[in-house]
């Protein structure tokens, strides 16, 4: 009994410990599930957060893209109306000119028709008046046969007879002293005719111009050019004396300049700039020095392949250096290295024609104009100084007085000289090669720049505009800010009392200090 109770009591034990087992099984997981659903209520409160900021987040992107497409999009409207009204203006610019042509057509149309009709009126009082000078040479014909008994037909064919006959005479006399002449001179008469023909030669030849036109890919490069306030622009103008013209004309600058170098070394810079992208005053300056010493090493380039053309050789250094400076200058308005070339060939043809030294003749042709290149005045003809240098540099003596003696200023000693001559006359002297008021115009720009040389403390002088316009630039040690306004009050003094000019001419004074440092 005692063992089964135990065993009893045992099983009652284990069915007990089994259900509280199950009671404390069901406990724990009912609490594993109460915290998975509040994890889970956590994690979707979370997720709805994250979500309504995610929202928010793309809604903002979407205003700012949309304000930003909303931008650009106005500003292609902005530059289409800009484009819009530019060609408006444009057309309204043409329809201006237009209707000005037309009544210049008209006024001129109706001064046509009054001096017809006064020239009818004219015409027909001569009609009347030629009437009566005839009745009266006809009544005196008349009075002339009566008085004399021939006809006028008469004695016309008698006074015809007598002059044949004299005609006749004079004629055969004539012909055998010319014949006669032309047997002695015949060859003399060959090279005059020879010379005469080519100095009657003419073709056509471009003049030199004070601008050039500087090509940009669009109009907002010229901003950039123009820089801050202008300091790019004001910057390039100072370092390099050409003025430079931003205008409307689209996608073109133009650079304006009497001198040919300081012009083409204003374009090369300018491209330079723009190809690098860079542009600022001291990156300016820096591109400007380079390009002046480029254009250096170019003139020598242009006076090495300008004598391999013409196949002239053992030519001084110097002297080819003074013949690549000729395309940077200009004679009445025509380029001097183009007039030289063509006198140089000239000059060959004409010799070979008449027998004498083709070489030299060429070479005297290519050099006869090398006194006008110095920079610097000369009280000598530039034929003579011309001869100064050819014979500083060891030309032939044919050469040095060919040069000396196509303007006559000295004697003509060979047959080289006339040929020089005739061949400068050749190329210059045909209609549209030279132009005069241009030499002239720069001439005087170049004596407005001299005035301004004359006086203490300036550096730099730059005749702009046509010379209506004087800009120097000082060296601020010298010339301090009271001074300077009173050296534009001195200038523009000197220019009113010694030159002749027309209209107004602006004296204006800069004064710039600069402090530069190296940090090494």
């Amino acid at each position: 009994m005692d063992i089964l109770t135990i065993v009893i009591s045992g099983i009652i034990g284990v069915a007990a410990g089994f259900g509280i087992a199950k009671i404390i099984e069901k406990s724990n997981i009912s609490n594993l599930i109460k915290n998975a659903k509040k994890e889970a209520v956590s994690i979707l409160k979370d997720a709805n957060l994250e979500a309504e900021n995610i929202k928010k987040d793309k809604i903002l992107q979407a205003k700012e893209k949309f304000i930003e497409l909303k931008s650009e999009h106005e500003q292609v409207i902005l530059a289409r109306d800009k484009k819009v009204a530019e060609v408006e203006k444009r057309i309204r610019d043409k329809e201006s000119q237009v209707s000005n042509e037309l009544s210049k057509a008209k006024k001129v149309n109706d001064d046509f028709e009054a001096k017809t009709a006064e020239y009818n009126a004219k015409i027909e009082i001569l009609d009347k008046k030629q009437l009566e000078v005839d009745k009266l040479h006809k009544s005196q014909l008349q009075q002339l046969e009566a008085i004399s008994g021939l006809s006028a037909e008469e004695a016309k064919n008698q006074l015809v007879e007598g002059l044949k006959a004299e005609a006749k005479t004079k004629a055969m006399s004539h012909i055998q002293d010319t014949i006669e002449e032309a047997k002695l001179t015949a060859q003399q008469e060959a090279k005059k005719i020879i010379i005469n023909t080519i100095q009657r030669v003419g073709t056509e030849e471009a003049v030199e111009n004070c601008v050039s036109v500087f090509n940009i890919e669009s109009d907002d490069v010229k901003g950039r050019i123009i820089g801050r306030e202008g300091r790019n622009i004001r910057a390039l103008e100072a370092a390099t004396g050409v003025e430079i013209i931003v205008d409307d004309t689209p996608e073109a600058i133009i650079l304006s300049c009497f001198d040919p170098v300081r012009r083409e070394i204003a374009r090369l810079a300018l491209h330079k700039l723009v190809t690098d992208g860079r542009i600022h005053p001291a990156r300016i300056e820096e591109v400007v020095a380079k390009t002046a010493k480029q254009i250096d090493d170019e003139i020598i380039e242009v006076g090495k392949r300008t004598v391999i053309d013409l196949g002239i050789h053992g030519l001084h250094p110097e002297l080819i250096k003074v013949v690549g400076r000729m395309k940077y200058r200009s004679s009445y308005g025509q380029n001097l290295l183009q007039h030289s070339r063509e006198v140089s060939k000239l000059c060959g043809i004409m010799a070979a024609e008449l027998g004498l030294n083709v070489k030299l003749a060429k070479r005297a042709g290519l050099l006869h104009d090398i006194g006008k290149v110095p920079d610097a005045e000369s009280d000598l003809p530039h034929a003579l100084l011309g001869m100064q240098w050819a014979e500083k540099y060891g030309e032939k003596e044919e050469v040095c007085n060919a040069i000396g003696a196509h303007h006559d200023e000295i004697e003509m000693k060979s047959l080289l000289s006339p040929i020089i001559q005739v061949c400068d006359a050749i190329s210059g002297a045909r209609p549209g090669a030279r132009r005069q008021v241009l030499d002239s115009y720069i001439q005087r720009l170049k004596d407005l720049e001299e005035v301004a040389y004359g006086f203490t403390g300036v550096k730099n002088a730059y005749a702009i505009q046509a010379g209506r316009e004087l800009r120097v630039i000082v060296e601020s040690e010298k010339v301090s800010d009271d001074n300077a306004a009173s050296l534009s009050f001195e200038i523009s003094q000197k220019i009113q009392t010694e030159m002749t000019y027309p209209g107004q001419v602006k004296v204006t004074v800069i004064r710039e200090t600069r402090a530069v440092n190296i940090a090494k």
